[in-house]
């Protein structure tokens, strides 16, 4: 009973973390905060053995009562495999060197096309559009980061953790009286919702974009903004004896610790504590006995585990206690660095276990737990590769390169125990780590980049290339798994790829011009803390997009939008687009878009009024990015973060292989939803945006 009784507990005196972590994909960094709120697994436990109970009934109801396609649908079976990130342009140079045979083989059987991306190309404003099929203006994702409308602090812009309405306070215990809201804003409604409607079975596999995960006919296991169990998008821990330096950061949570001869003790920290604030975190000790140069044993909670030099635990699992028989679950890996002359040892962000979910994560519930008694522990953080490790050099090329080959595996695990399981309806599954290698090893890639090392080992220097190929070997075993069935298997990315060299700080741009005011002493710290709001009309933040500061919209705007806005930001965009960068003469944009003109629909007026559609090479600096303002427009870029995607979508098309030819010309992103729907014999619904496309049959 115990094992479903504490999250239950949890879940009714838990409360919300508050934000305030560095961003984790634009930083990338430890995260913003969703919430320390934890998923009532006991009532989740009764909720599957009521559907158990009650499945007669449902598929009586479904079989007598349910909407019918009124088209015979032209497969059986539709399979979308989703390999972030992979690039149109190098995927037709590796094509024409007979590098991907079996890619080669589907656009044989089938097509190849350049897949148009959305604006701006990035991946929650990509895989939301793929699922729902309308554009940002209807569903309103247009960056990792929107500003609060109140703070001006950036907040996540695809879910919301709202604690509790009211609580009970006894002493210094503060019992929330109720579950909080989370809540995906991510809005219209996916494909697979319309599927199910219909009575058709789908199974969605970590697409971003999709948490807290919502109710199908089927099953789902969420990605993108999935929280470690801190509440952030990934806080990694460095234990170390070294000193750091007074206000060192490294986007992780660093602990100088102490050895006594062989003995060193930590305490890996977790989420905040649910009852009581004055208490801070909860924490689990540990201890690491030095056996020997590179070899090391770890002892933490009741468990041993064997540490060697450059080499990763299995997933090991931590409970944190807040009192008796009350817990929280998570797993996460170790690393050995070093055990002479300093000893340092690193931790992954402490993801939410799966077999214990503190969050909702899957539907139903027990989908997350029924995928680890099947295969074991795995990565539930919706990023789980970890950038800022290696961006801040506490991680190795080969570290980061080797977190990516675990955690695909593991989806091509579960995505194939799907494959064997769902003979009939949909099967999506998207693989991200090709979108996290692309962008730290395409520093090797580009020879002109100014992070790139004079001397490279080989399987870093071909880390791309190598990337593909074992991208076209997954494509072939799902190839295999699809043979001789009535499937469709489209392979697509979301968008391209393209080398990011030079930073710009749209920031101190709008300060030159006389559109923000920022005070000087204050101008290195986060999260826009220094600006002047009450003489500034422009701000930036996120990766592409630059708000007005609106009289109505924003808690200190100043700008009219009814008599100033229009105007502002025609002469923002004119003087943006004739921006040069000092160093090459090169423009530093091929477009500026008003968000007004750009999309259409309902949540239109919470995009950012600007969108910048840099040129191949540049991107948004990482100051402007969280809110910072240097002292220069632009800046190269020093970090391992080498490749980005976060340009004018023209630059970075993606791809789309399908084992049957695709007729319409100019294939988007925009298009496969009411495709999907099509080849099902579902009618796209009209608030679609995206086009049907003729698929066929053979």
């Amino acid at each position: 009973m115990n094992r479903f009784l504490v999250p239950f507990l949890l879940a009714v005196l838990s409360v919300g973390l508050e934000p305030g972590r560095a961003a984790a994909y634009i930083g990338p960094g430890a995260g913003f905060a969703v919430g320390g709120s934890f998923l009532v697994m006991f009532a989740a436990v009764i909720s599957a053995f009521a559907m158990f109970l009650s499945w007669p009934i449902r598929f009586l109801w479904r079989l007598f009562f349910r909407k019918r396609p009124p088209k015979r649908p032209q497969f059986k079976r539709v399979v979308v495999l989703g390999l972030d990130g992979l690039d149109h342009g190098l995927t037709v140079k590796l094509l024409a060197e007979g590098k991907l045979p079996n890619l080669a083989k589907l656009q044989t059987q089938g097509c190849f096309r350049a897949l148009g991306s959305t604006l701006p190309p990035i991946s929650p404003v990509a895989w939301s559009t793929f699922q729902t099929g309308v554009n940002p203006g209807k569903h309103n994702i247009f960056d990792f980061l929107i500003p609060d409308e109140k703070t001006y602090q950036p907040k996540l812009s695809s879910v919301e953790v709202r604690p509790p309405r009211r609580a009970l306070t006894l002493g210094k215990y503060r019992f929330p009286l109720g579950k909080p809201d989370v809540r995906l804003l991510r809005k219209s409604k996916p494909f697979w919702s319309v599927l199910s409607d219909y009575g058709i079975f789908n199974c969605v596999l970590r697409v971003p974009i999709t948490f807290p995960a919502e109710k199908l006919h089927g099953v789902q296991l969420s990605a993108m903004c999935v929280p470690d169990l801190r509440g952030s998008q990934g806080t990694f821990s460095l234990f170390t004896t070294r000193k750091r330096k007074e206000g060192a950061k490294t986007g992780g949570d660093v602990q100088v610790v102490e050895r006594k001869g062989n003995i060193i003790r930590g305490e890996l920290i977790g989420p905040d504590h649910p009852l009581r604030k004055d208490r801070g975190p909860l924490k689990v000790s540990f201890t690491v006995t030095v056996k020997e140069k590179d070899l090391a044993e770890l002892a933490i909670d009741g468990a041993r585990y064997e540490l060697r030099n450059g080499q990763y635990t299995p997933w090991v699992s931590v409970c944190f206690r807040t009192f008796p028989r009350v817990k929280v679950r998570g797993v996460c890996k170790f690393m050995l660095l070093a055990t002479e002359p300093e000893f340092e040892l690193y931790a992954t962000p402490v993801n939410i276990d799966p077999e214990n979910p503190a969050l909702p994560i899957g539907y139903p519930a027990v989908y997350p737990v029924y995928l680890a008694n099947r295969q074991g522990s795995y990565a539930t953080l919706g990023l789980a590769e970890d950038t800022w490790g290696l961006n801040e050099h506490v991680l190795e090329d080969e570290h980061f390169r080797q977190q990516c080959l675990d955690h695909d595996r593991e989806r091509e695990e579960m995505f194939f125990d799907a494959l064997e399981n769902v003979p009939r309806g949909l099967c999506v599954c998207v693989f991200d780590g090709s979108d996290r290698m692309q962008h730290v090893f395409w520093r090797y890639h580009d020879a002109q980049h100014p992070a790139r090392p004079a001397e490279a080992p080989t399987e870093h220097a071909n880390a791309i290339e190598a990337l593909y190929t074992r991208m076209d070997a997954l494509v072939g075993r799902t190839m295999a798994k699809c043979a001789g069935t009535d499937t469709l298997l489209m392979v697509l990315s979301d968008h391209g790829f393209t080398t990011f060299r030079r930073g710009v700080d749209l920031n101190r741009w709008l300060e030159e011009n006389g559109y923000l005011v920022v005070d000087d002493a204050r101008r290195g710290e986060d999260y826009l803390a220094g600006v002047d709001w009450s003489k500034t009309r422009a701000f930036a933040i996120g990766l592409t997009g630059i708000f007005l500061n609106l009289k109505g919209k924003f808690a200190q705007g100043i700008v009219d939008p009814e008599i100033e806005a229009e105007k502002l930001r025609a002469e923002i965009a004119e003087k943006l687009a004739t921006l040069v960068d000092p160093a090459n003469g090169t423009h530093a944009f091929r477009r500026i878009y008003q968000a007004q003109k750009a999309y259409r629909g309902p949540y239109t007026d919470q995009a950012p009024d600007l969108i910048v559609g840099y040129e191949s090479g540049y991107r948004v600096s990482w100051d402007a990015a969280v809110g910072r303002t240097s002292t220069a427009v632009f800046h190269d870029n020093m970090k391992a973060w080498s490749g980005d995607h976060c340009v004018d979508p023209s630059v970075v098309p993606g791809i789309l292989f399908c084992n049957h030819a695709i007729h319409g010309e100019n294939p988007r992103l925009l298009d496969r939803a009411p495709t999907v729907l099509g080849v099902f014999g579902v009618p796209a619904p009209d608030y679609m945006d995206g086009r049907v496309l003729a698929v066929e049959a053979k």
